[in-house]
């Protein structure tokens, strides 16, 4: 049964991402175009060490820990890209949809 939960969730994020994209009117833009390309690699390498370096902490305790690391571990991700997003892509509504997704994650 919670395969199917998971499964549904994931297809309710890509069905909401791509209607909120029409709403939004959200041109595909990529940080990799923008000056903020190696800030944007800097920070996700500096983000993905330290979640590595807890994991064997975070393995040892309870699920119930495990949960929240992982919900802390991808709002801090989205959050770091709609940071980026905002400053580096301007025009762009873009970032509005990853602080949606890093709500909905909580």
């Amino acid at each position: 049964m919670g395969f199917w939960v998971v499964a549904a969730l994931l297809i309710l994020i890509i069905v909401s991402e791509n209607g909120i994209n029409k709403i939004l009117g959200v041109k595909k833009e990529k940080i990799s175009e923008t000056p903020g390309k190696r800030i944007d690699r800097w920070g996700r390498g500096i983000i993905l060490i330290v979640c590595i370096s807890t994991l064997p902490f975070v393995i040892t305790r309870e699920t119930n820990v495990m949960k929240w690391y992982w919900i802390f571990y991808f709002v801090l991700l989205f959050g770091f890209q709609a940071i980026l997003e905002w400053k580096f892509l301007k025009d762009s509504k873009r970032f509005l949809l990853h602080l949606f997704i890093s709500y909905y994650a909580y």
